[in-house]
């Protein structure tokens, strides 16, 4: 395997787990295990899996999927290496207790891989089908997250919100980090709220680009206003970690991933594993913040700061055999 740190950034797989989404098939418990383990050998630093029970967009079939937290206890005893992250798990679907509960719980089981990432949930269909409440989106976020971080920073809470309550809550036993993970917030800056959220509570950010224009251009104005948050909140922006999730496209494979958008549309980096690498390499600096040594460094400390992640989405039939790693120009196809 060869050295990641010779990186300028890191590069995850975000594994395909909703039906249809695996070139047109959908994946198997074994084919989920296979795409992750493969992606370890090949030189990926993370792998992702979304949160989703039940899409059904108008004029298309509905899609399934597997359950995100079950997955990630399998993922975690899978692989040894890789960060496992969710984009995102949806607060909307779980007691906010219950996800802290289940982030230390495979924290311990992954051995502190863990990078735990939140969101709102975006398909009201599938809460009405599963009988989760739809309105006071961001309310409801803000809320979870007033119970998630002090749990898993402090390990206990005590809390009575308008939409959730824990008395004498405590994680026992802790897992590997005192702190819990990494957390990880999806916002792309067409709200001020969940811009102030993450600017508050996120150790990472994403910006899920797979909609729309997956490439690099794409990110400068999200990412000033990521930054203006981060300001305004009274945090030095280069704390926030970033990372962003693209779709690309690579010779002989064409670029599907449905559940990511009501109408299937987005534009894909398209080219060879060493053009999209290259396109990579060179946008790192649109990706960065840049510190202000005039704004005071809250949170979070040094040793919780993350790096910069790419995460690629793309579709595969299958795992390819390994030909080596390739630690600069892997790409899951």
């Amino acid at each position: 395997m060869g050295k990641t740190g010779q990186r300028p950034l890191k590069v995850g797989a975000c594994i395909p787990v909703v039906e249809d989404e695996m070139d047109g098939d959908s994946s198997r418990g074994a084919d989920v295990l296979a795409m992750a383990r493969m992606a370890e050998a090949v030189g990926f630093d993370s792998v992702w899996v979304p949160d989703h029970l039940l899409i059904h967009d108008a004029g298309r079939d509905p899609q399934g999927a597997w359950e995100c937290s079950a997955l990630l206890g399998a993922l975690a005893v899978a692989t040894s290496r890789v960060d496992i992250g969710t984009l995102v798990i949806a607060t909307s679907f779980r007691n906010p207790t219950l996800v802290a509960k289940i982030a230390d719980t495979v924290d311990e089981l992954s051995g502190g891989r863990l990078i735990l990432g939140l969101g709102t949930g975006r398909h009201e269909p599938e809460h009405q089908s599963f009988g989760y409440p739809f309105d006071h989106q961001v309310e409801r976020f803000a809320e979870a997250l007033e119970v998630i971080v002090p749990l898993l920073r402090e390990g206990h809470i005590d809390f009575d919100g308008a939409y959730y309550a824990a008395s004498g809550c405590e994680l026992r036993p802790r897992g590997p980090r005192p702190g819990g993970p990494p957390i990880l917030i999806g916002a792309l800056g067409t709200g001020p709220r969940m811009l102030q959220l993450t600017a508050r509570y996120a150790d990472l950010w994403n910006g899920w680009l797979t909609w729309g224009r997956s490439w690099p251009d794409a990110i400068p104005p999200i990412r000033e206003k990521i930054d203006a948050a981060c300001e305004a909140a009274g945090r030095d922006p280069a704390t926030l970690g970033r990372t962003v999730a693209i779709l690309v496209e690579v010779p002989g494979q064409r670029a599907r991933l449905v559940s990511t958008s009501p109408t299937g549309s987005g534009e894909p980096l398209p080219g060879s594993p060493e053009t999209i690498a290259e396109a990579l390499r060179a946008s790192r600096g649109r990706v960065s913040a840049t510190s202000r040594s005039s704004t005071p460094r809250t949170r979070p400390p040094a040793s919780r700061r993350s790096p910069l992640f790419w995460n690629i989405s793309t579709v595969a039939s299958g795992c390819p055999e390994p030909t080596g790693p390739h630690p600069e120009t892997a790409t899951f196809a």
